[in-house]
């Protein structure tokens, strides 16, 4: 019997192999890539610049709830891991005197738009002895390093948003969205501009307003997920949504899902 018109079934099948091969060493291709990042797993990790004392942001398997937890509480939200954070409050000679840690992407994200944020948020894993070290808004924080383009000066500022409290505690929280809770702020002269200090934090929306009433076209230099300096906090996050794209953390890297 003669072969339809096309590639016969073999040669698909090879070609189909080297495709997957090609895809999976060359960086930037389909296999490796997203619409918003293009994050490889062995882009993120602990941004040293960033980072005061001795703290720990660790790549984890769990944790699985406290002991008496059960139900989807008692697991990370994506796969068996997490980003571990601890930092403590008091460790050196700087002032303030605590640590602080960034766990974050220097790379797939640079000169990408502010603006373009539709979707941002994680999830926690709080304990109620975090509570006790500085009060129910004692959480980690996502920052982003951006160059704000308020004025042919100002190009750096932190970008940090201040999550509420997590709704549960020696659990894992349900997803904490940055875009309609918490608030935002700004370093540099930029706080003071917009109007989005940490003294007065601004709502997602306000803080967008802020920039385009303006005419300011923000762009991002770096990703991360951190906490400091100021209460000591030991816990973790997972699952760390930019737009369409979740960050998962998993003990052998940081895995990119498309969100449901």
């Amino acid at each position: 019997m003669k072969a339809r018109f096309g590639v016969g079934r073999g040669t698909a099948l090879v070609a189909a192999l080297l495709v997957a091969v090609i895809a999976l060493i060359l960086p930037g291709s389909a296999a490796a890539g997203t619409d918003d990042g293009r994050a490889h797993s062995d882009h993120w990790g602990v941004i040293a610049r960033n980072t005061i004392g001795s703290p720990v942001a660790d790549l984890r398997n769990g944790p699985f709830g406290s002991y008496d937890v059960t139900g989807t509480g008692a697991r990370p939200p994506y796969g068996r891991g997490s980003l571990g954070i601890e930092v403590a409050d008091s460790s050196t000679t700087l002032v303030p005197p605590s640590e602080k840690v960034d766990f974050g992407n220097e790379v797939d994200f640079f000169g990408k738009s502010l603006l373009g944020l539709r979707r941002i948020g994680f999830h926690v894993f709080q304990t109620s002895e975090n509570v006790q070290y500085g009060g129910p808004r004692n959480m980690p924080n996502i920052k982003f390093e951006i160059d704000p383009n308020l004025n042919s000066t100002d190009d750096y500022s932190s970008l940090v948003w201040l999550p509420g409290a997590s709704p549960v505690t020696n659990a894992w929280s349900p997803f904490l969205d940055a875009t309609r809770t918490g608030g935002w702020a700004l370093t540099s002269t930029a706080g003071p501009t917009t109007g989005c200090t940490f003294a007065t934090p601004c709502t997602f929306a306000a803080l967008k307003a802020a920039f385009t009433s303006r005419n300011a076209r923000p762009t991002v230099y770096t990703v991360a997920v951190g906490k400091g300096q100021d209460f000591m906090w030991i816990g973790a996050v997972d699952g760390l949504r930019l737009n369409d794209y979740v960050y998962d953390f998993e003990r052998d890297g940081v895995k990119v899902l498309r969100a449901k």
